[in-house]
């Protein structure tokens, strides 16, 4: 236990407040919704308010927050957005997670 405090306590103060403003961005449950969308490729907006099931202002507010969050970034395909993970951080994020919450 102690090793774990020692280890904690060489960690930045501004990289622990940047570590828990990450976290933050997970504690939302569309914007859960909208990178387990992304785990199977690019899309736009459109496809990912199908998928969610949520209006285009709601989904394009929190794909505001998750890009400037840097765990989705986009690309301009003629008049639309494409949306995608940032890189494969985010998908072992949320995975990590949600076998945390799957274990007994």
């Amino acid at each position: 236990m102690s090793s774990e405090k020692n280890n904690c306590s060489k960690i930045p103060e501004d990289e622990l407040i940047d570590l828990a403003e990450l976290f933050k961005i997970f504690g939302d449950s569309t914007r859960i919704k909208i990178l387990f969308t992304l785990f199977d490729g690019e899309k736009s907006v459109t496809e990912i308010c199908e998928d969610i099931e949520m209006n285009q202002s709601a989904v394009s507010h929190q794909l505001k927050i998750l890009k400037v969050s840097k765990l989705v970034d986009s690309r301009r395909e003629g008049k639309s957005m494409m949306y995608f993970l940032s890189d494969d951080h985010v998908k072992s994020i949320l995975f990590m997670g949600k076998e945390h919450i799957e274990e007994e």
